[in-house]
């Protein structure tokens, strides 16, 4: 399991639909993040499927919140760490102009 693949989990249950988040939130196409659903479902169903949209299952909702959790603990731990290479990368310059008389 890799990072995205709670990205687009988060997105699809904040949707309600694959079609949607693959288009509104995520701008890849739809198959491909089914099939990234899909992998994240092993033996145990996330998603019920329907003609209108998607719909967490019990154990669905329990990993949004997991998936949630995990996303907001690894932006806490990369921002500050973005900040200070930012920082690095680029330095502040000064120059002193010599006082007129």
């Amino acid at each position: 399991m890799e990072l995205r693949h709670l990205r687009y989990f988060v997105a699809v249950a904040a949707e309600g639909s694959l079609t949607n988040a693959a288009e509104r939130r995520l701008h890849t196409a739809q198959p491909s993040l089914g099939r990234q659903i899909r992998d994240l479902e092993v033996g145990v169903p996330l998603l019920e499927r329907g003609a209108r949209g998607v719909a967490l299952t019990a154990a669905g909702r329990t990993f949004l919140d997991h998936a949630r959790l995990a996303l907001l603990q690894v932006d806490a731990v990369a921002k500050p760490h973005a900040a200070r290479h930012s920082r690095r990368s680029a330095p502040s310059r000064s120059a002193f102009l010599p006082a007129r008389n």
